[in-house]
């Protein structure tokens, strides 16, 4: 039985100024899986996941998402996110319930449970009452990853999101994510500068380069209860 998708983009083409930044590219991305997006610097990885959810134009082609009716969860680099919320940790993340409980209700127990949940999990239970602008870059943006794994969004669009996390704590971001699929069938897009363990839990590769997509299967992966384990074939 062909799994279902839930983001195509048929010959798609994106230009900045008048400068071609990718084209013809042509995505199919099942809905459940972790998609990795992988590249060097400067070559488009944030530009497409950018127009994926409709913050970037693009000039030609078709981008099918169900957005319109769920909308995604998107954490940006961590350079692009302004330090000084006056708001505590918790209240951050419980930003990202808004558009299940809207600004003024208050999170119910099974809610505050959750975000406990996921609190714990990525090490952040003792900052819950901090004031965002106190925390760290690598802090800041668990913070801002635990508000999108909250929101029940049904895709997760995550650009770099441990670009600022000792070795320890993206181990432990990426085997969330990795559980965020397998156990909820959410659906990931992850881009990622440096790609050795990620490449073991994700489900599809995705080579962004001289204005190129080209979407690959990993060799194999596994995810164990204790940590990653990388196979070869």
């Amino acid at each position: 039985m062909a799994e279902l998708p839930i983001i195509k983009l048929e010959d798609v083409s994106i230009a900045y100024n008048g400068q071609t930044v990718l084209a013809d590219v042509n995505l199919t991305i099942p809905k459940g899986k972790l998609a990795l997006f992988v590249g060097p610097n400067g070559a488009g990885k944030t530009t497409l996941l950018r127009a994926i959810v409709g913050l970037v134009p693009i000039r030609s082609g078709r981008i099918v998402t169900p957005f319109k009716r769920s909308r995604p969860a998107y954490v940006p680099q961590q350079k692009t996110i302004d330090p000084l919320y006056p708001v505590s940790v918790r209240r951050i993340v419980q930003m990202g319930l808004h558009w299940q409980l809207g600004w003024w209700r208050r999170p119910d127990r099974q809610a505050r449970a959750q975000i406990d949940q996921v609190l714990q999990w990525l090490g952040l239970a003792d900052h819950v009452n901090k004031v965002f602008a106190e925390l760290s870059g690598g802090t800041r943006q668990k913070v801002l990853l635990v508000r999108a794994l909250v929101s029940g969004a049904e895709v997760l669009v995550l650009d770099e999101p441990t670009s600022e996390l000792d070795e320890r704590s993206e181990q432990e971001v990426l085997k969330y994510l990795r559980l965020v699929c397998t156990e909820q069938s959410k659906t990931v897009l992850l881009a990622l500068h440096g790609v050795a363990v990620a490449t073991s839990i994700a489900d599809l590769v995705c080579q962004v380069e001289h204005r190129r997509v080209q979407m690959q299967q990993p060799a194999c992966h596994k995810l164990h209860k204790t940590g990653f384990q990388t196979c070869t074939q």
